[in-house]
C-alpha cells in the first residue's frame, strides 16, 4: 500500500472453497470475520471490512449482519454471485437488503468460483476464471435486474466486481431486446429500461489497465458509480491500475472519486 501510493483499503473476502474443507460456511464466517475484524480494530485508519454471512441459513445470515456491524466493526458486507446454485435474486436475501438499504451498508459482490456458469461444460484453469467468473457476475446483475431487486431496493448499494463482468457492452442490447420484447407483451413490465438500473449499481475496476473497458463503464455507470479496485494479490501491478486513469478523459474531480472519494462517500453514509 505505501509502495502504490494507497491510503486505505476495503478488505473484501474473494469467495472461495474454504468452507467445502472446513466442514461448514458457518466455520468459515467465524473464523473470518473475527480475524479481520482484529485487522480493522488494529489499523482503523488504513482498513474497511466487508463481512462474509452464512448465506445458507437465513436467520443465522442476519444475526451475523448485526453482529458484524455493530459489534465487529464491519462497514460492508461481501457476497457470492451465488451459493449452492441460488443466486442473489433469492427471496431468502431480501431482509438482508431491507437492513443494508436501511443502513446505508453497501455489499460487495463476487463471482462465485465454485462451478460458476459455464463450468457444466468446461473445467479449465484458464478460461474457467477468464471467461466463467465474468459471465457468473454478468447473470447475476441480469437475475436482480428482472427479478426487480433493483427496483425493490433502489438505495441498496451494490458494488460488482470487475465492471459487472459484461453488463457494459451488452446493457444497449438489454434495451433494445427489451423494448422490441415489451412491444409484443412478451416478457413481464419492468416499468424503466434496464439501462436505467445498471445506473444504480456501483462497480469496482478489478485492477484492470484496459481503456475500451474504462471507457465503457464511464459510459453506462457514469463517474461517480466506479471504484478504483486492485483485485490485490491476483494483481500486483497496482500503478498501472491507477494510472490508466490519466489516459482517458476525465476531469480531476472524476479522476480523484474514481480512486477514492466515491468510496469516501459510499461509506461516508453508513449509518450503524
Amino acid at each position: 500500500m505505501d509502495k502504490a501510493g494507497v491510503d486505505r483499503v476495503v478488505l473484501s473476502y474473494p469467495t472461495s472453497d474454504a468452507h467445502m474443507r472446513m466442514g461448514s460456511l458457518a466455520k468459515v464466517v467465524e473464523i473470518y470475520n473475527e480475524r479481520v475484524s482484529a485487522i480493522l480494530k488494529l489499523r482503523p485508519e488504513r482498513f474497511i471490512g466487508a463481512a462474509i454471512l452464512p448465506v445458507n441459513d437465513k436467520e443465522a445470515m442476519l444475526d451475523e449482519f448485526k453482529r458484524s456491524t455493530h459489534e465487529l466493526g464491519f462497514r460492508a458486507v461481501s457476497l457470492a454471485t451465488s451459493f449452492d446454485g441460488v443466486f442473489l435474486d433469492d427471496e431468502r436475501y431480501f431482509p438482508l437488503y431491507e437492513k443494508a438499504q436501511k443502513h446505508n451498508v453497501p455489499v460487495f459482490v463476487h463471482p462465485q468460483i465454485i462451478k460458476p456458469i459455464g463450468s457444466s461444460s468446461v473445467e479449465d484453469p484458464l478460461l474457467t476464471p477468464v471467461i466463467e467468473y465474468i459471465f457468473e457476475t454478468t447473470m447475476c446483475v441480469g437475475k436482480l435486474l428482472v427479478s426487480g431487486v433493483f427496483k425493490q431496493f433502489p438505495g441498496l448499494k451494490f458494488i460488482f466486481a470487475y465492471f459487472a463482468g459484461v453488463t457494459p457492452f451488452i446493457a444497449n442490447r438489454y434495451d433494445a431486446t427489451y423494448s422490441m420484447l415489451r412491444s409484443i407483451n412478451f416478457v413481464k413490465d419492468l416499468h424503466d429500461v434496464p439501462s436505467a438500473y445498471f445506473k444504480q449499481i456501483y462497480v469496482d475496476t478489478s485492477g484492470d489497465k484496459t481503456l475500451a473497458n474504462f471507457i465503457s463503464s464511464l459510459e453506462l455507470f457514469g463517474p461517480k458509480h466506479i471504484l478504483w479496485g486492485s483485485d490485490y494479490p491476483a494483481k500486483r501491478d497496482i500503478v498501472s491500475s491507477m494510472e490508466v486513469l490519466n489516459r482517458l478523459e476525465l476531469s480531476d474531480d472524476d479522476r480523484k472519486n474514481i480512486l477514492g472519494g466515491n468510496l469516501e462517500r459510499i461509506f461516508g453514509e453508513v449509518k450503524l
